[in-house]
């Protein structure tokens, strides 16, 4: 008899008979071998966390983590933050200047890895391992993710080492034609090779292991063979992984079936507290708004809000940022951020209303508190975990206006009101241009100044330079 896995089945009759048939859609509990089926169920609204590369770049270690972790814990798990995410670099044998705690290169000459050629914690920047911090991180109820590079190591590969389980050896699966152009650390898989879905397996069976809850790929939305691969292992690794694609300059609509095997994709190239990396945003929010949702979702990428770039400080006789900088080890030197009080509310509005990720990159230990207020701000957070992927609906003289609906209660929902120029402005809006009933009367709450905002059927705005009006909204005397 023909065997039928789920996936197969489910392009075959459609999701909602599958479900029917298999009686519930939850994924297997930690440590069995099941596949995790399907693959979102994870993230049935935007995941939230920390990660660690708007901080420390490729050079995280043991201490920065663990002072970040207690932070976490106290003061954005409460709000619904739950992974915690070290970067690229977490397996780089980093060569350490005496008197200085990080590297100054960008990337570690060498790297650490298995018999089987599977990457392990850095001795020089965790020299207990991340056991202890994985360990803590559960004991506090926070998952622990970690940053992959596509493929398999270039010393692996010199070294021929075994395939675990398998009689096929690193370098029959590398295609060494296929490299990354800003991480030298691995080759691309060839994916009609034998043993090559193998090595994904062992990879992420690795990482179940050591018990990682989530796990970022990098360099890779445009190779959706190695996509599959990676969320195959998922499938089998008997652990329930968070599967985030990355980074998405590259990302092609035509592989949206691809994509839609992980939980998250990246939509933008790397984000950084500068006023150009605003309109990258919206740019492509604007290309990608029919894509995400349904645990499924499109990443803004990380919120480079606070302190940035501690590892980086300035130093004697280097006064300018080196070519590729922003691509190897963060941007800049060490800072806190460059964004006005209006560009983070404008940063924070277009996450929620496009239902993006929302993964806090500054130092938290060292982070003001306006940062710690824009990002667990309840109403910002009810808009985000609505779920529900926001659409322009109104454009003029540099305005954009985007509407996201309730997903339960399509009369109520939020809207967003940009004035995405570099001067402020005076703007006169209808309902309709806020894609609301002109006969019917609304309740309007300003979430970032805090205040009830009366229907009078048309509306002034003043909005400064990259503001927004950040806005509530339901149908008078209707409950919350």
């Amino acid at each position: 008899m023909e065997q039928i896995n789920r996936r197969d089945l489910l392009g075959r009759i459609g999701e909602g008979a599958v479900g029917v048939l298999f009686g519930c859609w939850a994924r297997p509990v930690s440590g069995t071998s099941k596949p995790h089926w399907p693959p979102h169920r994870l993230t049935p609204t935007p995941p939230m966390g920390w990660n660690s590369f708007d901080c420390y770049g490729c050079a995280a270690n043991e201490r920065v983590l663990k002072e970040n972790l207690e932070v976490f814990a106290e003061k954005l798990k409460p709000f619904g933050y739950e992974y915690f995410v070290v970067d690229n670099g977490w397996f780089g044998e980093y060569e350490i200047p005496p008197g200085e705690e990080f590297p100054l290169a960008k990337h570690a000459a060498e790297v650490r890895i298995d018999e089987y050629g599977r990457y392990l914690p850095s001795k020089v920047s965790f020299p207990n391992g991340l056991k202890p911090i994985i360990d803590r991180a559960h004991k506090l109820g926070v998952k622990f993710g970690v940053h992959m590079m596509r493929g398999v190591s270039r010393k692996a590969v010199k070294l021929n080492l075994p395939i675990k389980g398998t009689s096929h050896r690193a370098a029959e699966v590398a295609n060494t034609s296929d490299t990354c152009k800003w991480c030298h650390y691995n080759y691309g898989v060839d994916m009609d090779k034998p043993g090559a879905q193998q090595f994904y397996n062992s990879v992420l069976e690795k990482l179940a292991e050591m018990r990682v809850d989530f796990v970022k790929y990098d360099d890779i939305v445009h190779q959706p063979r190695e996509i599959e691969a990676v969320a195959k292992a998922i499938e089998h690794c008997g652990r329930q992984v968070v599967f985030s694609i990355s980074p998405g300059r590259l990302a092609d609509v035509a592989n949206m079936n691809i994509y839609k095997k992980a939980d998250m994709l990246r939509i933008t190239a790397d984000v950084w507290d500068r006023r150009e990396d605003l309109e990258k945003g919206f740019v492509r929010w604007e290309q990608m708004q029919s894509y995400g949702g349904d645990g499924f979702w499109l990443d803004l990428d990380m919120i480079p809000f606070g302190h940035l770039a501690v590892w980086n400080p300035r130093r004697p006789g280097v006064t300018n940022d080196k070519p590729g900088q922003e691509l190897l080890g963060g941007k800049g030197f060490e800072r806190m951020d460059n964004f006005a009080v209006e560009q983070k509310q404008t940063f924070m509005a277009q996450r929620a209303l496009a239902a993006s990720p929302l993964f806090m990159g500054g130092d938290l230990p060292t982070t003001d508190e306006l940062s710690f207020k824009l990002i667990t701000n309840r109403e910002m957070l009810a808009c985000n975990r609505n779920g529900v992927v926001g659409k322009l609906i109104y454009r003029q003289d540099g305005l954009d206006v985007w509407k996201t609906p309730h997903k339960t209660k399509p009369d109520h929902g939020w809207v967003g009101i940009f004035n995405r120029s570099e001067s402020a402005g005076n703007f006169r809006l209808k309902k309709r241009n806020l894609g609301l009933i002109e006969g019917l009367s609304y309740e309007f709450y300003d979430i970032w100044r805090g205040r009830a905002v009366k229907d009078r059927g048309e509306f002034d705005f003043r909005i400064g330079a990259d503001g927004v009006v950040f806005l509530r909204y339901r149908p008078a005397g209707s409950p919350r």
